[in-house]
């Protein structure tokens, strides 16, 4: 098996011997999106051929890449090293490309509208495997971590591929253009912060009262509203980054006018936008998607009260790439 060249840095150091041929192939990786070590043509050969033997700059096989019938999105399945899969899905607007990345094999938060979390957590994904689906469908404007996994429940590894986007001598991509999602971490909001980077944060919150949230994102117990407010108010203060409420609205369970009148309330007090997204059907879950009345009446209730809120038709729906559908199935 190969060694991975984004989560060995230093051994792959040793392989090159000086610090400046790093430097070259992190230009050929990040400047000119080259990934086989054979075409760096400025390195010798020997030493191509030899990292080509031992090193993998994307330690994942692509096992199947699906299209939606607008050709807007498209849905890729990774095989990593040790015979496990997972997704992440291209979205392609107008004036941006953005790719929804995966930080974990499953999950263990068991969010009951989700099918990622109907697989547990097998593994944590390293920053290789992070950064080889951000590559492997670069060049992009906009990075959202939103696939399979929580990914502050992976903070080491999400904060070694944030950094390795970052850096000038990297892929020396905007803070501003990455977002993460997460269930509501408050340790791990914390923790983000101390990078004193302007990442959007976006709080999948589906519920503005601890009772339903808890029925909904069982994790909720451990982390009530209140606790992941405060440190959401802290991320934004010590920040600057963008905050966002992600608002999954299922058909009689969600989406009632005074629960949109508390997420009002809680958006108002976090200065936060708010993202409404109807429910995707898939087979883990019996919810069902409110009528576009329904969606609306939420949606004016909110932006009767001054908030930023947006309807996000999920795209991908037609190869269940769309959000809340991803379980890294291998047909």
């Amino acid at each position: 098996m190969n060694r991975s060249y984004f989560d060995e840095e230093e051994a792959f150091l040793e392989a090159v011997e000086q610090r400046y041929r790093l430097k070259q192939a992190d230009e050929w990786i990040f400047q000119k999106y080259l990934y086989d070590f054979l075409k760096m043509t400025n390195l010798p050969l020997p030493l191509r051929e030899r990292l080509a033997g031992g090193w993998d700059i994307i330690p994942l096989k692509v096992a199947d890449r699906q299209r939606s019938g607008d050709g807007s999105t498209a849905k890729t399945l990774y095989e990593t090293a040790d015979g496990l899969f997972v997704e992440s899905v291209l979205m392609g607007y107008e004036d941006r490309k953005t790719l929804c990345v995966s930080t974990q094999v499953g999950c263990r938060n068991k969010c009951r509208f989700c099918a990622t979390g109907t697989r547990g957590l097998t593994r944590d994904l390293t920053a290789g495997e992070i950064m080889g689906q951000i590559l492997n469908d670069s060049p992009l404007t906009n990075i959202v971590f939103m696939g399979m996994g929580e990914p502050l429940d992976n903070l080491s590894q999400l904060i070694k591929a944030l950094r390795l986007l970052n850096h000038p001598d990297k892929m020396n991509f905007g803070a501003r253009r990455i977002t993460i999602s997460t269930v509501g971490i408050p340790d791990g909001i914390r923790a983000l912060a101390d990078e004193n980077r302007q990442y959007g944060l976006s709080w999948s919150l589906h519920a503005p009262t601890d009772d339903l949230r808890s029925t909904l994102i069982p994790v909720n117990r451990r982390y009530p509203i209140n606790e992941v407010m405060a440190a959401m108010k802290e991320y934004g203060r010590r920040t600057g980054g963008s905050l966002t409420l992600e608002y999954i609205l299922l058909k009689g369970v969600n989406d009632a006018p005074e629960l949109a009148r508390a997420t009002a309330s809680l958006a108002r007090m976090l200065n936060a936008k708010v993202n409404l997204i109807p429910y995707n059907a898939h087979p883990y879950a019996d919810y069902e998607r409110p009528g576009t009345e329904a969606v609306q009446a939420f949606s004016g209730i909110l932006q009767a009260e001054g908030l930023v809120a947006t309807v996000r038709e999920s795209k991908g729906n037609d190869i269940d790439a769309a959000c809340g559908q991803l379980a890294g199935r291998h047909h």
